[in-house]
Formats: structure tokens, C-alpha cells, sequence
């Protein structure tokens, strides 16, 4: 008698094979396609959603587990860069791959990698939704910092069909509450809860060795020029509420008459600032974008109505990294409060040398340097003694 190979042994009667009746096929063979199916919303592999509000106020619905995103708007990939989240990309605007003439973005020099992602749209938040739509993989949501109308929001995500996240809170104002709150939003979409908070204890922390250091100094009058805000300024442009002034209780002379809501910006007269007539004069190195002529170290230099301020006679004019480059670097403001602690009172600073600690806190928040890039970009004059011709 022949003994039977495996392969010559027939294959066993499936119940689900497809057997062709009057009807079509047969339950056993759709039951085939439907149990995994069944097998995976038994098993929680289906995709999850939740609902949020926004902070524009708006209820969205959102993929419970979010690991592809864009960022839109100014600020708004900084913010993903300080929670550790920035793998999380799938595209970026054109700002973060053709960089600006004079770049003094921290966020962008410590995360080169940016510049090789697909392009969604233009900086300040002008999106493309067909380069969007054409993105793969696809984005999960978009987080978007408000910049205006909310209507914009609702336009963008009906042409995508992507849930469009409105954030709020970008800077260290007065009220730094507003940007923990929104880190805090986009720390519990992102699963990024533990990071969050290591920011905000970071924050917090600074803030009191800043206070601590300073509590018994004596008050010198100070005055911040050139501070850039949608572009570059002059001397006159400056902000009632700097936080380096407040946090090492400064007096800013700029904050005469603005009361307990200040605007975040100011352009004053430049006869002000010879009536103020500050101890000190610090400026944002943001205004040498101006070129050779109207940035703030020109007007300085030339203008026969500014030669007469004690700090200009007395060399007390300082060179500060730039607040603000597509919305506030938050880790420059931390940093600049060390320098500017440095040299207004340095024995109580005796122990930090600027650079190493503006490094350190470029670090924490970025994942690397970024101010001896930055200095080159500036001509090596931040954080220095600038002596006005």
C-alpha cells in the first residue's frame, strides 16, 4: 500500500470557503472578512478618538493617540520643540527651510533637521491646503497659534479634513500663566505631560534665582531699544513690560503711565527717552536687520539729540540677544535676564558667566546651543559692552 505524503494529503474542508448559491456567497465567507474587524475593536487597535476645546473655544474631535503633526503659525513649532515633540512633524512652514538673512531663532539652529521636512505653506501662518492634502503621511492635527479671526480656522480645516488646533499663550508676559496654560494643552493632546512640566518648573525656578539674587540690589533705571516685533525697529521701539527688567527688579522707565495692562509694545518719541534719560540702555539686537542706517546703534552713533543721555556718556549701552524672532524666544528672555543681571549688578551674579548659561538654557530647551551661532550672526556683539562712536 503507497504511503501518503503531506503532500498528497488534501487540504481540510474550510467553512469558509466560498460556495456559489442562487444568492452569492454564503454568511460563512463574509463572516471571513468581518471577524477582524470584530477582532480588533475587541482588542482596542481601532483608532480612538476624544474631544477637546480648543483655545479658541471651539469643540474639536481628535485621534486619541497623536503622533503626526503640523505646526502652523508663528511660534507655534517652538512650542513643540520645548515639549520634546518635535519628531513629531510631518512638514513645516517656509521659514524653517529658508532660515531669514539675519536667523535668531534658537529653536531652528538646534534642530537643523527641519530644513530637509516637505513645505505646507508660508511663515505667519499661510497655509497651503493642497500642499497639506498632498503630505504623506498626513498630519493627525494641525496646532496653529491665533494671529487673528477664528473663522481662518474653521476655513482650513473644512479644506483639509484635519482637526485645526487654535493655540494662545506664546510669551513670557505679565501674565505667564497664558503659556503655561497652552503648554499644558498641547502637552495632554501630545501624551508629553512629564516634559510640560519640567518646562514650567525650569521657568519657575529661573525666575526665582533671578529674584533671589536680587532681592536687596539697588534700583537702576533702564530702558530696552530696538526691540523687533513683526520686523525690525529703532531705538524708540521698546515694551512697557520687559520680563528681564521685571523678574531682577528693574525699574523700566517705559512703563511710566502704562498702567496694570501694558501693551506688549511700545514706540516712543525720542524726546521721552532723553526726558527719561535711563542708567542704563540695553538693545535687542534684533534691530540691526535695519542695515547700516536707522537701527538702533546708528541712531546712537548719529543723532545729535541722543548724544546727551548719561548712559551714551557714561558707555552703559548693551548688546542683547533678540526677544523676539518669529514670535518670543523664550529661552533668549531667560537668558538675556543673566546677562543683563551680569552687568547691572555683578556681585550678585559673581558666579555665572552669560555665554555658558545662555547655552545651558538653550539646551534644556531645545535640545542644543544656539548663542555662538547667533553672536556670529550679529557680528559677536551680544552680550557685550557696545562703545558708540
Amino acid at each position: 500500500m503507497a504511503k501518503c505524503t503531506a503532500a498528497d494529503t488534501p487540504p481540510p474542508k474550510s467553512s469558509f470557503a466560498p460556495q456559489k448559491t442562487g444568492s452569492g456567497f454564503k454568511l460563512g465567507w463574509a463572516v471571513l472578512f468581518l471577524t477582524p474587524l470584530f477582532l480588533g475593536l475587541a482588542s482596542g487597535t481601532a483608532a480612538q478618538t476624544r474631544s477637546i476645546t480648543d483655545e479658541a473655544g471651539r469643540r474639536l474631535t481628535i485621534p486619541e493617540t497623536v503622533d503626526k503633526v503640523i505646526c502652523s503659525g508663528s511660534g507655534c513649532l517652538r512650542l513643540l520643540t520645548y515639549l520634546g515633540a518635535q519628531d513629531r512633524i510631518v512638514a513645516v512652514d517656509g521659514i524653517e527651510v529658508r532660515g531669514s538673512p539675519i536667523d535668531v531663532r534658537p529653536y531652528a539652529i538646534a534642530n537643523q533637521q527641519f530644513r530637509e521636512y516637505p513645505i505646507f505653506g508660508e511663515f505667519r501662518g499661510r497655509d497651503n491646503p493642497e500642499l497639506i492634502a498632498a503630505l504623506n503621511p498626513q498630519p493627525q492635527v494641525i496646532f496653529k497659534t491665533l494671529s487673528g479671526q477664528t473663522h481662518s480656522l474653521d476655513i482650513l480645516q473644512k479644506k483639509t479634513g484635519i482637526a485645526v488646533i487654535a493655540l494662545s499663550g506664546t510669551s513670557l508676559d505679565h501674565d505667564r500663566n497664558k503659556l503655561y496654560a497652552t503648554l499644558r494643552f498641547m502637552a495632554d493632546i501630545l501624551g508629553a505631560q512629564r516634559r510640560c512640566e519640567d518646562v514650567i518648573t525650569y521657568i519657575e525656578n529661573t525666575i526665582q534665582d533671578l529674584q533671589k539674587r536680587t532681592e536687596n540690589s539697588p534700583a537702576h533705571t533702564s530702558y530696552l531699544g530696538g526691540l523687533g516685533h513683526s520686523g525690525p525697529h529703532g531705538i524708540q521701539s521698546t515694551a512697557p513690560w520687559y520680563p528681564p527688567f521685571a523678574y531682577l527688579g528693574l525699574p523700566n522707565v517705559a512703563a511710566t503711565g502704562t498702567g496694570n495692562n501694558p501693551p506688549a509694545y511700545l514706540n516712543i518719541a525720542k524726546e521721552q527717552l532723553i526726558v527719561w534719560d535711563p542708567q542704563f540702555i540695553f538693545i535687542d539686537l534684533s534691530t540691526l536687520r535695519l542695515g547700516s542706517t536707522g537701527n538702533a546703534l546708528e541712531q546712537l552713533s548719529n543723532d545729535p539729540a541722543l548724544r546727551g543721555l548719561g548712559a551714551l556718556k557714561n558707555n552703559n549701552i548693551y548688546g542683547l540677544f533678540p526677544s523676539n524672532s518669529y514670535n518670543q524666544n523664550i529661552e533668549v528672555v531667560l537668558a538675556n535676564c543673566y546677562f543683563i543681571g551680569k552687568t547691572v549688578f555683578p556681585e550678585s551674579f559673581s558666579d555665572i558667566e552669560p555665554f555658558q548659561k545662555a547655552e545651558e538654557i538653550a539646551t534644556f530647551f531645545n535640545g542644543g546651543p544656539a548663542f555662538e551661532q547667533m553672536n556670529q550672526t550679529l557680528g559677536n556683539i551680544g552680550f557685550s559692552q557696545i562703545k558708540v562712536r
